[in-house]
């Protein structure tokens, strides 16, 4: 059985997923401009900040997007045989943790309403 690699999911607009059709293209775009943005600010952070020992985690970090007009993002590790992703983000018995992920999304939350507020702004100017 294969394993997952360690992911984080970024959600946009999931208040307004039953009204997306309702919403004008142009807001939708500026939607998708601004989970783009936070992806990549959360990717380029772990990218940054990972465990530099083999170089494999930095490179390997990937945005996924799914979802209605893919406005959800999922990043981190998408392959199986970066499972031990894992290990350094929350630690073992043996290892302290050296989280990368979860310190990068963090950062980027405190940014993400005002990113969606904005685009929506823009749109609707």
């Amino acid at each position: 059985m294969a394993r997952s690699g360690m992911t984080v999911e970024i959600l946009g607009a999931s208040r307004l997923r039953g009204r997306l059709e309702d919403l004008a293209a142009e807001v939708v775009q500026e939607l998708k401009k601004a989970v783009e943005e936070s992806a990549e600010a959360v990717a380029s952070d772990t990218r940054r900040d990972v465990a530099k020992d083999t170089r494999n985690l930095e490179r390997k970090v990937d945005i996924k997007y799914s979802g209605e007009q893919d406005l959800n993002a999922t990043v981190g590790w998408h392959d199986p045989e970066d499972y031990y992703a894992r290990f350094l983000e929350v630690g073992t018995r043996r290892a302290p943790a050296q989280p990368a992920l979860g310190p990068a999304l963090e950062a980027e939350r405190a940014r993400y309403r005002g990113r969606l507020t904005e685009a929506v702004r823009r749109a609707l100017r």
